[in-house]
């Protein structure tokens, strides 16, 4: 039952921290490859402070690492809480997917019920 909890958790602060559009342009911006945070800044008309708090949540929520080298600590961008995200949702996508198949299905049908009147 603690997995169940841990991987909740983790799901909604990766969806909490995707829910702000600046974090998602900075997710954006780390697909290229590792930044700093005045690289990271740079587009945004924010403080360093204000972005230093959306890297934090980002942070957190697992999405980013900070590396180690010397004063610039880059941020480089971790997939795997992404990909946790990608498959809770994947069983959506197949759900609707499967519904989309039966209202085709149906709409089909009823056309060529309609041709036969």
């Amino acid at each position: 039952m603690v997995k169940l909890q841990d991987s909740e958790e983790t799901l909604n602060a990766t969806f909490q921290a995707l829910a702000d559009p600046t974090r998602r342009k900075i997710l954006m911006q780390l697909v290229s490859g590792e930044a700093t945070v005045l690289e990271l800044a740079e587009p945004f008309q924010m403080s360093l402070p204000g972005i230093s708090k959306h890297l934090k949540v980002l942070e957190k929520a697992g999405l980013i690492e900070k590396g180690k080298a010397a004063q610039f600590r880059p941020c480089r961008l971790k997939v795997e809480a992404l990909q946790e995200a990608n498959q809770w949702l994947e069983q959506y996508k197949k759900l609707w997917e499967e519904r989309l198949d039966r209202l085709d299905a149906y709409l089909t049908e009823l056309q060529k019920s309609k041709g036969n009147y």
